[in-house]
């Protein structure tokens, strides 16, 4: 494996590493060996060397002052941030003796990792880490905060994560961004249609807020939380109804057409219009936009999945393009998600044969709050990496009063004392991916790509291959699952015969190309991953599965009878708790603000900048209001994950329901309640 540590000057290719569904080329500036300008590569075919701010700023995060160089020792209260710096040998020792003791007295089942894609490069997300927990038999993790939802109610549809090739989108004359803030999540999607707009094409943005994907779009049609299945169905039913379908494409490529025709009959523009918020003049002027332009494209984003019901509308949207034939025309189709395009041997990689309790139990990651605090069979060791769950888990007062118990012992792995680290008996530097090697595949477009290590380690850091094998021989772990390198890793992670998509990939393309394109083809002709090998606009898999085999719009739970529905929403300079704590990132984006109707601000007498607290039973917040158009009535929107300081209570998951979606155990982060009141 070539390395570019030892080379002091130059440009260098690497990856970013954000879990962003971009995942752009990047070129890296060293002078005296230190990084000092972050670029995008422009030979990158989709990136093309554009990059956000995000990244573009990244020396400031991996040279950030506060950054951990050492192993740490609480010896202070949980929360209260002393440590001493310590050995890595103390540290190891200090994990391993302690979790033997566990094993011994409770079971290995009294340990729980948790963790997420902070570091979205496989082998640090789900490598060596996956191999020691299964080995030690510690209780599984259900990682499911972010696209679970979503990802199972589209696979029903269409039979897994296969959409349209986003460099074909250049063609599209028709862009539907549906609860996705693209401008700040998806910026290459968007330079995209910029250029196909030039052709003529049309951005249309549906969404619960005028964000900066709205404003940029040529229609925003503003939405009701919770409602996007009923407008799906509305949309289907006038496409049904002024037969704007194409029935040739439903004959040869779907089951339950004329099962769903009769459906729909029931969500007529009246009723929807009543769900949704959106006027009736919207519903038909969008339905036959929609029927009338080909090639059309869905953007299925991941807000709308973070409801109740958020499988069940991504489901409903996913059959869309069906019922109008595009998926048969260059750009035409949706897109929930690529993964299924760059398929690995997780297998190989995770090795789940190593777990010799195949009954170990589950923990659901959204409800980890609740976990930390059970009774019966407790959960006496958390291990934190690639996370940061104080920020990032739903009822986050719940998930806090959990790590403050005093008999937790909780490690965390991470580049900085984040929220959860302050609680942690035990913190450990972890290395950037800058400093590791990598492979990388994106859940967006279809590149894989390969990170050699740039930079010398920083400090005492670690990578998490380097953190888990050295607990693996502390703990006595002899298989060869452990001894193997990075290099190892790769190669059998890509050795997937069974995804033919991956032909071609391997680890020697990676080292001489940088990034490689999955082999495309394209889905029609050809046979889904569905049981009927079609689209299934009625699935008896559903139907066995306990659903309702036809898209359905089933409201959200109602969980009080707190007036407005807050949706705790992405901003533009973070991503999840990630940037929340750079001075840098934080002064791009000022400060949290919450967002709501005019109407609304005008009968609380609340005006521009006022300072509000919204609460509910979970928790309270304490914000600037931006009273606009940006929202409808009754709902409110702040963006950006905060951290609470002394002096403010800005931390919105404070309020965020931790109970789980329709489909996949999935977050329901955008279904909960609060009231609100001005701060006299």
């Amino acid at each position: 494996m070539q390395s570019y540590i030892n080379q002091l000057d130059g440009v260098f290719p690497s990856v970013c590493s954000l879990d962003c569904p971009d995942q752009c080329g990047l070129l890296l500036h060293k002078k005296d060996g230190k990084i000092i300008k972050v670029e995008g590569d422009s030979t990158h075919p989709v990136t093309k060397g554009n990059i956000c701010n995000k990244v573009r700023n990244m020396t400031a995060r991996i040279y950030d002052s506060k950054r951990l160089s050492q192993p740490l020792k609480r010896i202070g209260a949980k929360g209260e941030g002393k440590f001493v710096p310590i050995g890595w040998e103390e540290a190891i020792d200090t994990i391993t003796s302690k979790w033997k003791t566990l094993i011994n007295q409770h079971g290995p089942e009294s340990i729980l990792p948790y963790s997420f894609y902070g570091n979205m490069g496989n082998l640090s997300a789900e490598g060596m880490d996956r191999r020691f927990f299964h080995k030690l038999g510690a209780s599984r993790l259900e990682r499911s905060i972010c696209n679970a939802a979503g990802a199972t109610g589209y696979s029903y549809t269409m039979g897994g994560s296969f959409g349209v090739d986003p460099e074909e989108t250049i063609e599209t004359k028709l862009f539907i961004m549906w609860g996705i803030n693209a401008v700040s999540t998806n910026m290459h999607q968007v330079t995209i249609a910029q250029q196909a707009r030039k052709n003529g094409a049309k951005v249309v943005v549906i969404d619960v807020h005028k964000n900066q994907t709205g404003k940029w779009a040529d229609w925003f049609i503003p939405i009701l939380p919770g409602t996007d299945s009923a407008l799906a169905l509305g949309l289907m039913h006038i496409l049904y109804a002024e037969n704007l379908i194409n029935q040739s494409f439903l004959d040869e490529y779907t089951v339950g057409s004329a099962e769903l025709r009769e459906h729909v009959r029931q969500y007529d523009p009246d009723t929807v219009s009543a769900i949704t918020g959106v006027s009736i003049d919207d519903l038909y002027t969008l339905a036959r936009m929609y029927g009338s332009t080909t090639p059309s494209f869905i953007r299925i984003g991941n807000g709308l999945q973070h409801h109740d019901n958020g499988g069940m509308a991504v489901r409903t949207i996913a059959c869309l393009p069906a019922l109008t034939g595009q998926w048969i025309v260059k750009g035409g189709g949706a897109t929930k998600g690529n993964s299924g395009y760059l398929a690995f041997n997780t297998n190989a990689l995770q090795r789940p044969d190593l777990l010799q309790n195949k009954k170990t139990r589950v923990v659901n990651m959204n409800q980890i709050g609740q976990a930390l605090l059970a009774k019966e069979k407790p959960i006496r060791s958390l291990f934190v990496y690639n996370s940061n769950p104080v920020l990032v888990a739903p009822n986050a007062n719940k998930v806090q009063q959990g790590l403050m118990r005093e008999d937790l012992f909780t490690v965390v792995h991470d580049l900085f004392l984040t929220e959860t680290a302050m609680y942690a008996d035990l913190v450990l530097p972890a290395a950037s991916s800058y400093e590791t090697e990598d492979f990388y595949t994106s859940y967006w477009h279809n590149y894989a790509q390969l990170q050699k290590p740039v930079m010398e380690t920083y400090g005492e850091s670690k990578s998490n291959v380097e953190l888990f094998k050295l607990l693996a021989a502390n703990m006595g772990f002899e298989d060869a699952a452990f001894q193997d390198s990075e290099e190892d890793m790769i190669r059998q992670a890509l050795d997937f015969p069974d995804n033919p998509y991956l032909e071609g990939i391997t680890y020697e393309s990676l080292s001489e190309n940088q990034f490689v394109k999955a082999k495309m083809r394209p889905l029609f002709p050809g046979k889904l991953r569905t049981p009927s090998g079609k689209i299934e606009l009625y699935s008896e898999q559903m139907k066995q599965h306990g659903y309702e085999p036809l898209p359905t719009y089933t409201p959200i739970v109602k969980d009080s009878d707190l007036p407005f529905l807050f949706i705790p929403a992405p901003n533009h300079n973070f991503l999840n708790s990630t940037f929340s704590n750079n001075d840098k990132h934080i002064s791009m984006e000022k400060e949290p603000k919450l967002h709501m109707n005019i109407a609304d601000a005008l009968k609380l007498g609340i005006d521009i900048d006022d300072m509000v607290r919204i609460w509910n039973e979970r928790g309270e917040c304490i914000l600037k209001a931006a009273p606009g158009d940006n929202v409808l009535a009754g709902v409110l929107v702040s963006q950006g994950l905060w951290q609470n300081t002394p002096d403010k209570k800005q931390h919105i998951n404070a309020l965020t329901p931790d109970r789980l979606a329709d489909m996949g155990n999935g977050a329901v982060f955008f279904s909960g309640r609060v009231n609100l009141e001005k701060v006299l």
